[in-house]
């Protein structure tokens, strides 16, 4: 017979992921979850699912607070830890939503116990009485917790669902201007508003602060090193959407950018560059709900 724990370990991580936005936390967070699911008696657990998704959101709040301290003290920009996805992941709309790029920087936003809340019901859909076990509110607690989370996150989110398909050949675009160094390409493929947002944790080299405006963010991208100075640009799938991975030589390193598209234009971008946050870019990772 299957461990329980092994069956549900992938549910496990992409709850702890999600929660902390770090997959190298998230798997300290399944591994404490393991050591205390070893340590009990499991004949006498009646759910399994139920009991060690409880316990690794426990985990995961401890770490949350850990966290906090650590961004405090980031240099520049936080942004979450990229993962490379198969197209399988994009199959199930509501999870890759959950766990892109931009989805997990608006959950910085919340609270722990918010974000908890909305990680459980939104996209795990898990009952509030097993919430509420989970972050030791009461059941009508957490109903309010998660309506002021959902507001919260609607506020903030992308207002336009965007599929695949059009999000691909925006980047294709994108990728083609990049090699160019066109700067009207790139003007005509980033909106007006656009934001730049990079994460190069003092290990990088990465604006230490948002870009804003399609000029200025064309400006900065029309330098970056392209094909010919050894640099290899390619669409990659990152937390479940197409995404630019870009390789290059020392000092350039390697960097994993995240767009938001809307109305067939890159609304936001998020390029992590810090080495350190790169490691998970390499092989896939299964993400199940």
């Amino acid at each position: 017979m299957t461990d329980p724990f092994v069956t549900h370990r992938s549910l496990l991580f992409t709850v702890a992921y999600e929660m902390l936005g770090s997959a190298a936390d998230a798997e300290d967070v399944v591994q404490e979850t393991w050591l205390r699911w070893a340590a009990i008696d499991q004949s006498e657990v009646q759910d399994a699912r139920a009991y060690l998704v409880r316990a690794v959101t426990r985990q995961a709040l401890n770490r949350l607070r850990t966290l906090a301290r650590r961004k405090e003290e980031y240099v520049g920009e936080w942004l979450p830890e990229p993962l490379l996805t198969t197209p399988d992941v994009a199959a199930d709309v509501e999870l890759a939503e959950s766990v892109s790029v931009a989805m997990l920087t608006v959950l910085e936003t919340l609270t722990p116990t918010e974000r908890a809340v909305f990680v459980l019901r939104e996209v795990f859909d898990l009952p509030y009485d097993e919430i509420a076990a989970a972050v030791d509110k009461t059941a009508a607690a957490v109903r309010q917790i998660g309506h002021r989370a959902r507001s919260h996150v609607a506020a903030r989110r992308p207002r336009v669902a965007v599929d695949h398909s059009e999000q691909r050949a925006v980047l294709e675009r994108f990728i083609a201007a990049m090699q160019g160094g066109d700067v009207q390409a790139l003007m005509d493929v980033l909106a007006p508003e656009v934001v730049l947002i990079a994460d190069g944790g003092g290990f990088a080299q990465a604006a230490r602060v948002p870009i804003r405006g399609a000029t200025k963010i064309a400006a900065f991208l029309r330098n970056f090193p392209r094909y010919a100075d050894g640099t290899e640009l390619r669409m990659v799938w990152i937390n479940g959407a197409p995404a630019l991975r870009m390789d290059g030589p020392d000092p350039v390193g390697t960097s994993a950018i995240s767009m938001v598209v809307e109305e067939g234009r890159i609304t936001r971008l998020y390029a992590v560059r810090n080495p350190h946050k790169l490691g998970r870019i390499e092989e896939a990772t299964d993400l199940t709900r």
